[in-house]
């Protein structure tokens, strides 16, 4: 299967060797490996550079957005940035964040995946973080949920969902598109990837409330969204951050931001949502 790979960066001078060294030397190795530097003020597109003048798989494209790092949409326009310098002839795209170690033979199982059940639409392992000296699951999400530092999706599949959506929760309702149109979510277990920087460090007191107003656009609705929140909170051990969500709700709400998704759409998340957590409890 030909697979395409598509790094957002910004100021990762610090990991982005890391990243790509591990990703040229797979078992599997990807056909092309686009780096979209967006803006970064560190040596990020010099080692990227670097790396391209010794692997041709390798690319440097340059965007320019804003300076805020608020979650989903900038990443996002940066990737988009990198899908438009590729042509339409791979099996496989990935969304792959620029911090991070991959396994030798990452790409091999996940193409295996994509090859023996044609109804899966996208598939990824699960994010590491280290801890002292050991390295441990990142315990943010459940375990049917690919995070979005490590997406693949079919190409098909990827258009069905109308590519990525430049806002936060865009790593949830992909998946819930996909499910919308058949489309199964592959999860390996034993595919352990090491996120050398703790997810959020970026983040600043813009995005306080777009975890809130994200489970809005995603038409939720306030009950499932209460639960969704007590459910982060509950992960983070932060209880103010559940009150933020209900805050960013609230004001998504009153201010009556675009949905994410149509109504038809909508319904389908909420029963998806419902039947879940049923699931769980019984």
């Amino acid at each position: 299967m030909k697979i395409y790979i598509i790094i957002p960066a910004y100021n990762e001078a610090e990991f982005i060797g890391e990243t790509l060294h591990s990703l040229i030397n797979q078992s599997f190795p990807a056909n092309k490996i686009v780096v979209v530097d967006d803006g970064s003020t560190d040596a990020t597109p010099d080692i990227v550079t670097e790396y391209a003048a010794k692997h041709p798989k390798i690319s440097l494209v340059k965007n320019t957005s804003e300076d805020l790092h608020l979650p989903g949409s900038k990443v996002i326009n940066a990737f988009n940035a990198g899908l438009e310098s590729l042509d339409n002839s791979f099996d496989i795209v990935c969304k792959f964040d620029a911090d991070l170690i991959f396994p030798k033979d990452y790409l091999e199982k996940i193409s295996i995946h994509f090859k023996q059940n044609p109804k899966v639409g996208m598939a990824g392992g699960f994010c590491e973080i280290q801890k002292d000296r050991d390295w441990m699951l990142e315990n943010l999400t459940g375990k049917d949920h690919i995070r979005g530092a490590l997406k693949a999706y079919r190409k098909d599949c990827f258009k069905d969902i109308g590519g990525l959506k430049p806002a936060m929760g865009w790593d949830t309702v992909d998946e819930l598109l996909a499910q919308y149109h058949g489309w199964e979510i592959k999860t390996d277990i034993t595919l352990r990837v090491k996120h050398l920087k703790p997810t959020g460090n970026n983040y600043n007191k813009n995005s306080k409330y777009k975890q809130g107003a994200a489970f809005y656009r995603l038409r939720y609705g306030f009950v499932i969204s209460v639960i969704a929140s007590a459910k982060l909170a509950f992960k983070k051990k932060n209880l103010g951050f559940f009150w933020d969500c209900i805050i960013g709700f609230l004001r998504a709400k009153n201010e009556k931001r675009p949905f994410l998704v149509d109504q038809e759409e909508g319904r389908f998340i909420r029963n998806l949502r419902w039947k879940k957590m049923q699931q769980k409890l019984f």
